[in-house]
């Protein structure tokens, strides 16, 4: 059975190939029982073709690679399994010399699925019986692999149990094993040579392995196995046998292939991947390969201390002795390991690398450590490309490795340092690397140095952003599906929109127009869509519309709000960090945090798994905490203009307010704020006192001349005198924000005051300043829905004959037709401008419009049903169960007591658990009503007999009623029955109950009841307990959610409820269409303020936000783990220093113990002067000033 797995690598024999020998040259150098070629196989492992060439044969000497083999199909690849290593899998390939290297790197990171490098380290040197130092070990465990890991980078080996490869191996196993992070596997990797591999007949296998076991023994070929902690391996194949070397050019022609790729997610990266060859020990071999990677100017790290070339060219390039005796050193070294003849040529070859320094770096481990690693590979990279200049352009690509590599520290000592002048252009291709690969470290490294976001961010920018996201992310998915809905709207003909570029081949190249379409269905109708002003719309329907640049070139505009722009880009990809650092720098905090909550929590219910679903809310839980601690600042600093940015409208957001962001976005810890509630309660009396008690509230309502006395209280005139101060002074001390905008107009009702002097008699003002409030609104609907109660219960009960309607029940339709006015209203005249089928869509979402649906329709029926005497008691049920429906709409109106509310929600959310219950009760008791009805009455006929003792009788049971009469035979009573089906279908006799096996049923009963009354019923006891405990710990906050959605329900509803609430739909009537008068209650929740005072506030709102953030600083610098983390710094300044100090001591000890020599050494040549005859001198020698020194007797003494 072929799998899925082979059909994606079927590929692989039909252009990789390996090499066969197809000429044998008998080897006369071997002493073999077996004739062997000098490519190293016996003669039986030629083909008969390359044994015929007998002539051409004797013309050659020499065995070729080039000239000897041809390329075959090859016959090994897929899957390895290590058998006994933990079920460990690597792929792997068997591959000709001259593969191009490209197909390779094709295969290793799509076919293979291993993620494109950001470094590639090739780790060279030592050989078979390297024996490794103890703090080499180090070096490749904590240095070489866990930079590997922290940079994403690939170690290049030979990936065999043997020399380096082995002990990359294992450091690999070993970091592993110590690392607590799993989610980053480092990606070792061998190219090894073919012909040298252990057990690699085992690996053959022309259909692929998936997987092949590869077991390992301990016979001493063995050391050539493959290494079980390589996760890939690259067996070159040059048509050789046992022989090494073969895989040398072809590493190399992979590592120079590798430096055309490029870095990033996706391969979309603005800078190469970077290629560093590391040295461990090494014989004179390695000169050439050094030569040749080094022409290709790829960087060498030389391991001094470790042995072999890698001592010797550490020596000459760290400079401490002169050019001739590094020359004579090296020669010294060459002539002990290669042949006198060569010696010449590879101090030739030494010096062309020499000529070269700057791309060789030094590493003493001893000088500098292993713990950052990584730093010292960055720094080999800056110097292989160290430049003598200040101009930024020079060091860009060494920029943007850092970023690639996220290594801000490095950046910030040795790029932002002082000496680089840096550009603002020259920054952009770097921020841009840094907002793809989420670094906000960098961003803010960037802004700090002087990149203008304005200039910066333009419109085709911020779309090459978003056409960056990953591919296996949810927003790319969202973006994909309108951009495939775009074209297939347009036609495959339809033209490409000139000026955007094009996209590049397998890329998703987004728009702007597909980032509107998103966020539209993400932030629902409520708002204008975001974007919206660069698109047209081509159709008549607004969503359903094409979208169509109002400009062709609007992608080279500047973006308007470019922080707002980044923060909404970086929400939607779910970057938490980045997204905080733009709602830091950006402006409209409070509206940002809810529009981020918005959005991550309508993208929480599109995430398909789970995990990340709860990922996205806690983000979402953030910001909108964020939102509630800055808005807690301003409310606390200025109750006025808090209340100011609960209303204003944000360009950001589509022009929504912080209230209706907050209530899409369902933050209930935003509305139960302090501030917002303060607000409602200012919405909610309106004129009148807040503290104004019931029982005068009730009063005024029956006997409305008292409203004009001091019984109900109105603010004074001079509050109503600064209530009309125009909003363009914002610094004003009043207590109601409710202001008329800037203009002229004396218009009564074209202004958007709700309080003050309006310019009517007192009488008419005091009359409108009680009944237009939305607490006497509300009162007003509980009184009359009561009386609408009491009339439809007395219609129902006492007044409801089949000869026809009477005059309460004339009373009573008529009511309830003045119902369905109001919830057309409430349906249709909206001041939102969305399509008719937006707006049903949007009722329906309230669950207590859907129960007025219902009410009215069950009303219609039965209306319709009692008209008809023949459908009299029909009409007559349907009316009772519509007055249950009804007197239902009661809990509604009674969640806004803050004892009630929080009941009525614990009652919801109760029912939700009982839905669960009856679930498990309807399976047990369907189980059990079944298997008692057969077991009792199998003759019963009767469907409704049947459904009773099935599904009735078992629920009773559960609360006691046990009929034992008919379920245990001992008191079964005798009298007539029947097993005749017709005569119990025709009720003459019921039927016989069978006793047979009544013991099952006893038992069964106990079981049901055991299970059902303790079981489930202890179950739902403890499902009730727990929501109940949920919701009571969060009662005030969803008491006051409740509550502000049920003030700004009645602030929309006119003043008179039912029935006479058609007079006010007639005066709306006449003034929206007849006098052309606006809304006067739509101005409350939503204001437009005039540009000076917008600017204001703006600017006041980002002071309390920047308050907000240095306290929320200062608390976590003063938190423990903060001075922990302080403390230990200040512990690893003082550990370098001594270190420093160690480090200078045994220097001076070195300098001492010169010094010392050197002294003797003299004082030796001084004496064997004076015994001489050679220099005749009467004047004494020179002695040491300080006759107390003496040398330390530590030292050894010359002899």
């Amino acid at each position: 059975m072929v799998t899925k797995l082979q059909r994606d690598q079927s590929w692989i024999p039909k252009v990789i190939k390996k090499k066969t020998c197809s000429t044998f040259l008998e080897d006369t150098t071997t002493q073999s029982q077996q004739q062997l070629c000098q490519c190293g196989y016996a003669r039986e492992h030629h083909r008969s073709v390359a044994m015929e060439d007998n002539f051409g044969a004797a013309m050659v000497s020499r065995w070729n690679t080039a000239e000897h083999t041809t390329e075959e199909p090859t016959d090994a690849f897929g899957d390895v399994e290590f058998f006994g290593k933990g079920r460990r899998h690597g792929k792997f390939v068997r591959l000709s010399s001259d593969t191009d290297p490209a197909i390779i790197y094709s295969l290793i990171t799509q076919s293979w699925g291993i993620p494109p490098p950001n470094l590639v380290v090739s780790v060279v040197g030592g050989d078979a019986n390297l024996k490794m130092k103890a703090w080499l070990k180090d070096i490749l465990r904590q240095g070489l692999v866990k930079a590997a890991q922290s940079t994403g980078a690939w170690i290049m080996t030979s990936g065999l149990q043997v020399g380096i490869g082995k002990y990359v191996g294992e450091a690999v196993r070993d970091h592993a094993t110590a690392s607590t992070h799993t989610a980053t596997k480092v990606v070792a990797m061998g190219i090894a040579p073919w012909g040298i591999v252990y057990k690699k007949q085992h690996l053959i296998n022309t259909k692929g392995s998936f997987p092949i076991r590869y077991t390992v023994s301990s016979e001493a070929a063995a050391q050539h196995a493959l290494d079980d902690n390589y996760s890939a391996f690259l067996l070159v194949d040059d048509g050789t046998n046992r022989r090494a070397g073969g895989e040398t050019q072809f590493h190399a022609r992979l590592e120079q292939h590798i430096l055309t790729r490029r870095t990033g997610i996706g391969g979309r990266g603005s800078i190469e991947i970077p290629v560093l060859c590391m040295l461990i020990q090494g014989g004179p071999n390695m000169l050439e390969r050094i030569y040749g990677a080094i022409k290709n100017n790829i960087p060498w790290l030389v391991l001094s201390g470790s042995g072999g070339i890698a001592d010797v060219l550490a020596e000459v390039l760290v400079g401490s002795f002169t050019e001739e005796t590094s020359r004579k050193q090296a020669e010294a070294w060459l002539q002990k390991h290669v042949q006198a003849e060569d010696v010449p040529s590879l101090l030739k070859l030494m010096e062309k690398i020499v000529e070269k320094k700057h791309l060789l770096t030094v590493y003493n481990a001893e000088q500098e450590g292993v713990e950052d690693f990584d730093t010292i590979i960055l720094e080999t990279l800056f110097k292989a490309s160290k430049k003598k200049s200040t101009d930024a352009q020079a060091y860009l690509d060494e920029l943007k490795l850092a970023v690639a590599w996220s290594r801000v520290d490095i950046a910030r000592s040795q790029l932002f340092n002082g000496e680089i002048l840096w550009k603002t252009n020259d920054l952009e291709d770097p921020m841009t690397a840094a907002l793809v690969n989420d670094e906000p470290e960098f961003v803010k490294l960037f802004i700090d140095h002087g990149i203008n976001m304005v200039e910066y961010l333009s419109y085709g920018r911020l779309e090459e952003l978003y056409s960056s996201v990953a591919d296996n992310s949810l927003l790319n998915g969202l973006l994909r599906r309108k951009q495939a809905e775009r074209r297939v709207s347009q036609g495959k003909g339809s033209k490409r929109t000139p000026g955007v570029p094009r996209p590049e081949e397998g890329q998703h190249r987004y728009t702007l127009s597909e980032v509107l379409k998103v966020l539209s269905d993400l932030m629902g109708d409520f708002c204008d869509p975001i974007y919206g002003e660069l698109f047209q719309l081509s159709g008549s329907r607004r969503r359903k519309a094409l979208l169509n640049p109002q400009e062709d070139s609007y992608w080279k505009r500047k973006c308007a709000n470019p922080w707002a722009d980044l923060f909404i880009w970086a929400v939607l990809q779910r970057r938490g960090k980045m997204a905080t650092y733009f709602w830091e720098m950006g402006g409209e905090s409070v509206s940002s945090g809810l529009g981020a909550d918005l959005l991550l929590r309508a993208m929480s219910r599109l995430e398909p798994e789970a995990e990340g679903a709860q990922v996205i809310k806690e983000m979402a839980a953030r910001f909108q905490q964020l939102a509630v601690d800055v808005f807690n600042e301003c409310y606390r600093h200025s109750e006025k203009r808090a209340f100011q940015l609960l209303v204003r409208q944000c360009p950001v957001w589509g022009r929504a307010t912080c209230l209706q962001l907050a209530a899409e976005a369902d933050a209930r810890t935003f509305l139960a704020h302090d501030g917002v509630q303060a607000f409602l309660s200012q919405v909610w009396w309106g004129d009148m006192d807040r503290n104004t008690q019931f029982w005068r509230l009730v009063l005024a309502y029956f006997c409305p001349p008292f409203i004009y006395s001091s019984l109900i209280k109105f603010r004074s005139s001079s509050e109503d005198q600064a209530s009309t101060s125009p909003a363009s002074e914002p610094e004003c001390n009043e207590n109601d924000i409710l202001l008329e905008p800037v203009g002229n107009s004396r218009d009564d009702e074209a202004g958007v005051r709700v309080s003050g002097r309006d310019g009517r008699p007192f009488c008419l003002r005091r009359w409108k300043q009680f009944w237009e409030t939305p607490v006497t609104s509300f009162f007003s609907n509980v009184i009359m829905y009561f009386a609408f109660l009491f009339l439809f219960a007395y219609v129902l009960i006492l007044d409801l004959f089949p000869e026809g309607p009477s005059n309460p029940e004339l009373v009573l339709y008529i009511w309830v037709l003045t119902i369905v006015f109001e919830e057309i209203r409430q349906t249709f005249f909206v001041s939102m401008d969305i399509s008719v089928k937006k707006k049903v869509k949007l009722y329906f979402q309230d669950m207590w419009n859907i129960c007025d649906i219902l009410a009215i329709g069950l009303f219609a029926v039965g209306v319709c049903a009692r008209m008809f005497r023949d459908w009299y008691d029909g009409g007559r049920v349907v009316l009772c169960l519509d007055f249950m429906v009804f007197s239902f709409r009661l809990v509604h109106i009674f969640a806004v007591h803050k004892q009630l509310g929080p009941k009525i929600i614990i009652v919801g959310k109760m029912m939700k658990d009982m839905f669960f219950f009856l679930f498990f009760l309807g399976v047990w008791l369907m189980a059990y009503g079944v298997a008692t009805q057969g077991l009792l009455h199998h003759s019963e006929t009767r469907a409704s007999w049947i459904f009773r003792r099935v599904f009735y009788r078992p629920y009773l049971q559960i609360f006691g009623q046990i009929p034992l009469n008919e379920l245990d035979a001992a008191q079964i009573p005798n009298s007539n029955c029947t097993d005749d089906p017709v005569a119990i279908l025709m009720e003459e006799l019921p039927p016989c109950t069978n006793t047979y096996a009544n013991w099952l049923v006893i038992l069964l009963l106990t079981i049901f009841l055991l299970v059902a009354n303790i079981l489930l019923v202890n179950l739902l006891i403890a499902m009730f307990s727990y929501t109940f405990n949920k919701v009571q710990e969060n009662s005030d906050i969803y008491w006051k959610f409740q509550r502000y959605k049920l003030i700004v329900e009645y602030h929309k509803r006119p003043a008179l409820p039912p029935p006479f609430i058609i007079f006010s739909h007639l005066n709306i009537f006449i003034k929206r269409n007849i006098r052309r008068v606006p809304s006067v209650k739509s101005k409350v929740f939503v204001m437009d303020f005039p540009e000076s005072v917008t600017s204001k506030l703006m600017t006041w709102e980002a002071v309390q936000k920047e308050n907000y953030l240095v306290c929320r600083n200062r608390a976590k610098r003063e938190s423990n783990m903060e001075q922990l983390k302080r403390t230990a710094q200040k512990v690893d300044t003082v550990l370098n220093y001594i270190t420093d100090i160690k480090e200078h001591e045994r220097r001076l000890r070195v300098l001492e113990k010169q010094v010392d020599y050197c002294t003797e050494a003299l004082t030796w040549l001084i004496e064997s002067l004076m015994q001489s005859d050679l220099v005749k001198n009467a004047k004494p020698p020179p002695t040491l000033p300080d006759s107390s020194y003496k040398r330390d007797s530590r030292l050894p003494a010359l002899n």
